[in-house]
């Protein structure tokens, strides 16, 4: 299964892919137009990098800026409950690198699909939200899922994170033009390919009548 990639990404021109960055990160980076802006790089407490091991009150106030909550319940699981649980996981998960240099095959074994299996096992979270958890600890190396960029890259209704690794993995045209389009709106290397992708197909399904 391959996605289908956003209009803005089919061409080598980076500047239609960048105003729309700009648009919903702000120009400069970062802007307020949307909530979601904030979302890579929200760090309340400053300890954001020393954490990446552990879920913390900042990746749940992150995700609200998605506009996703995942309720009391679900915070004190992370936060106390199975906090260590979960921070194990995020051990086996291993550091933050590039989706797209993960070697086939992926599936329900790897360490990052276990941690979303064992997240959504809490009250509270699902697809949505216990994606968007990973792509807090791990940007580079775990896609959101969402229902407006499920429809807008064909993966609704099958696996979304394996298409999405088969595309990057086989294409480094699209890799090329998700950095280039970065770069063209002035947004810092931490906003990740994979959220790129993101931004753009969301942006597109949203601007949809």
């Amino acid at each position: 299964m391959t996605i289908i990639v956003p209009t803005t990404l089919t061409i080598d021109d980076p500047q239609p892919a960048a105003a729309v960055l700009r648009t919903y990160f702000g120009d400069p980076y970062p802007g307020t137009a949307y909530t979601g802006a904030v979302f890579d790089s929200w760090d309340s407490t400053g300890t954001r990098e020393s954490d990446s091991g552990v879920f913390t009150a900042d990746d749940l106030v992150a995700i609200g800026f998605l506009s996703v909550d995942a309720g009391p319940a679900a915070a004190r699981a992370l936060l106390l409950e199975r906090r260590d649980e979960f921070s194990t996981y995020l051990a086996e998960v291993g550091p933050d690198r590039d989706l797209a240099d993960e070697p086939d095959p992926l599936d329900p074994t790897w360490p990052a699909w276990v941690l979303d299996t064992q997240l959504r096992t809490v009250a509270g979270i699902g697809a949505t939200i216990a994606s968007k958890l990973i792509a807090r600890k791990r940007p580079r190396l775990y896609p959101i899922w969402d229902t407006v960029v499920v429809d807008v890259l064909g993966t609704r209704g099958g696996a979304h994170l394996v298409p999405i690794h088969q595309a990057l993995k086989g294409s480094p045209p699209l890799r090329q033009r998700l950095r280039a389009a970065r770069d063209a709106a002035g947004l810092p290397d931490h906003i990740s390919e994979l959220r790129i992708l993101d931004t753009l197909a969301w942006m597109q399904g949203s601007s949809r009548p």
